[in-house]
């Protein structure tokens, strides 16, 4: 039995990146022997088993054979039979397809230390074009990359044309989908796993309502900057998913009548979900630093006291969707959201009132507190 570091752990580290989670490829050895060594199963139909200390993911050398549609339309062959090279081989981008011994040798068959070097994200054999999850796997590498320089190689672009033109390519579930994009949320230029599905025909397919607004911006880079450039903003000033979502979601959001349906339809989480019906909101409502009343309405319902991470993932993406419209805005935000968190005033609790017109006392007490900040703030401006 010989044991491999494979893959992204391996990638990451030859570029000095942090290396989050690390998998292994196990060589010469059975399911029965992982087992029998305190490996746990990790996959029922994979030969993939985890650490029984570590928890770390280890996988039997495999190949696949492609038998029918879709990205789970394989066979699969595993054993002390298969090679580490057969397995490197299977792989989908030279980059991922390195390995490392127990000795730290660098095990390089496909030219990934050359492409690394070189800042190319190139497919290893046509045999690519037989998972359409691969796609979206380069286009998060290109978001991931990007600012390094990584570009996707030309050939690499025409197999993804091909695929993108394909009937398999609506085998991808929702749930595949969602997680290949989320993921790219957290990469240092997210705007690229958009670009690069758009370029190859992909986005039109898979995400129409995304598509539409880079439709004028196909051949155009600076049109495709501006479509691009709240999101672009916002990840300059927020490293946070799901405000990523929000503004990169929120322009095809709002064309949809049924905005909801789609955000389940694409399996937006609920953070996600939350994010774009405020931006929503807000949008609709068009408030000015002048609607104190609209404001605290609008306010109390992030409920700021109790959703802390609601308001400020509100603010942070508003501001990246519409920057001059937040810079006033604002401090008007963030005074109704003080206002709100104050205890209630002795003046109202002396007066012994009850129920509605409590609420209703405590509305008004809360508008006058506001008008006064406005005042304030527009005095010191």
């Amino acid at each position: 039995m010989k044991i491999y570091l494979v893959g992204g752990a391996v990638r990451d580290g030859l570029l000095d990146l942090a290396v989050t989670e690390r998998d292994w490829v196990v060589v010469g050895s059975t399911p029965e022997e992982m087992l029998a060594a305190g490996y746990r199963r990790a996959d029922s139909e994979f030969p993939v088993f985890l650490h029984p200390e570590s928890g770390e993911e280890y996988a039997l050398a495999r190949t696949e054979v492609k038998t029918g549609v879709g990205y789970k339309g394989f066979r699969v062959d595993y054993g002390p039979h298969i090679t580490l090279d057969q397995d490197l081989r299977r792989r989908d981008l030279t980059i991922n397809a390195m390995a490392l011994s127990e000795n730290g040798d660098l095990i390089d068959i496909c030219g990934g230390r050359n492409d690394l070097d070189n800042g190319i994200l190139r497919h290893i054999t046509n045999a690519f074009s037989e998972d359409p999850v691969r796609l979206l796997r380069v286009a998060r590498f290109a978001a991931k990359l990007g600012c390094w320089g990584f570009r996707v190689a030309h050939e690499t672009h025409a197999l993804m044309k091909t695929m993108a033109a394909s009937p398999e390519l609506m085998s991808l579930n929702a749930e595949r989908i969602w997680r290949e994009m989320n993921s790219a949320f957290a990469t240092p230029q997210p705007w690229r796993f958009f670009q690069v599905l758009h370029r190859c025909g992909a986005l039109q397919r898979l995400l129409p309502e995304l598509a539409e607004g880079m439709v004028t911006a196909a051949h155009d880079s600076a049109g495709n900057d501006e479509f691009m450039e709240p999101l672009k903003r916002v990840s300059r000033q927020s490293d946070t998913p799901v405000v990523r979502c929000g503004v990169a979601l929120f322009a095809a959001a709002s064309r949809l009548r049924q905005a909801d349906e789609w955000m389940q339809k694409l399996r937006i989480d609920k953070a996600g979900r939350q994010l774009l019906q405020d931006l929503l909101r807000f949008h609709r409502l068009a408030l000015t630093a002048t609607q104190s009343e609209s404001l605290l309405r609008f306010v109390s319902v992030l409920n700021p006291q109790r959703q802390p991470l609601r308001f400020r993932h509100f603010v942070e993406a508003a501001g990246g969707l519409w920057p001059q419209r937040m810079r006033e805005l604002q401090p008007y935000l963030q005074a109704a959201a003080e206002i709100l968190a104050s205890p209630l005033p002795e003046e109202l609790v002396d007066a012994g009132l009850e129920g509605k017109a409590l609420g209703d006392a405590l509305f008004a007490w809360r508008v006058v507190r506001l008008n006064e900040v406005a005042s304030r703030l527009e005095t010191s401006n």
